[in-house]
């Protein structure tokens, strides 16, 4: 993929959808930021996000679109960094500069290198991943090449996941395949912090 083209495809044109000023959040969506920001660890008066603003236009499917990535970061069976690499390999395959530089910086908090965020952006076949970290980029390439989990990858993963993990992989996956098709759609511009989009490493 060509980074750059894609970034200026998704950002190069204004917002589809103007955000909500904060002063005009509801006290419903304040509830699920403030949960949100204590599960991440988010600085309670940062100014909200134009994401969470344009969402909020429609307040009954934003707490839908939130609570997942809520579990995902309190009550998660997955490893941070198999939470990580899927979510970084969504983003890419998918070129959203959103999802994919927020999730650099995560990975980063979690340890991961810029050579190894590098090398998600190779795929699974690159060489130095450990047989653990290939079958969780594999199942992202496969389920968004072909909507499944090939046999081949899944024994791999079985032998190194329980249940509740293998269950929780694949709903990881769509989930964030969702929030990139929003993200990109509404082309939602990125984060101070999150500049990169990306190019992030």
């Amino acid at each position: 993929m060509d980074a750059a083209s894609r970034m200026k495809e998704v950002l190069g044109h204004p917002p589809r959808i103007e955000p909500l000023a904060q002063d005009e959040l509801g006290a419903r969506e304040w509830e699920v930021i403030l949960r949100l920001r204590e599960t991440i660890d988010f600085p309670r008066d940062a100014p909200v996000s134009p994401i969470f603003r344009t969402l909020c236009r429609h307040p009954d499917f934003f707490l839908t679109f939130l609570e997942p990535g809520i579990q995902f970061f309190s009550v998660s069976a997955l490893t941070e960094r198999d939470r990580e690499l899927a979510i970084l390999r969504t983003g890419w395959l998918c070129g959203a500069p959103f999802e994919f530089g927020e999730h650099v910086g995560r990975a980063r908090r979690i340890g991961m290198t810029s050579e190894e965020i590098e090398r998600v952006t190779q795929g699974s076949a690159a060489a130095g991943w450990d047989e653990r970290d290939a079958a969780v980029l594999r199942a992202v390439e496969e389920l968004h090449a072909d909507a499944m989990i090939a046999d081949a990858t899944w024994a791999v993963l079985a032998r190194h996941m329980d249940e509740r993990q293998l269950i929780e992989l694949p709903i990881l996956i769509g989930h964030y395949h969702l929030a990139a098709f929003v993200q990109n759609s509404l082309r939602f511009a990125l984060n101070p912090h999150n500049r990169d989009g990306l190019h992030a490493r």
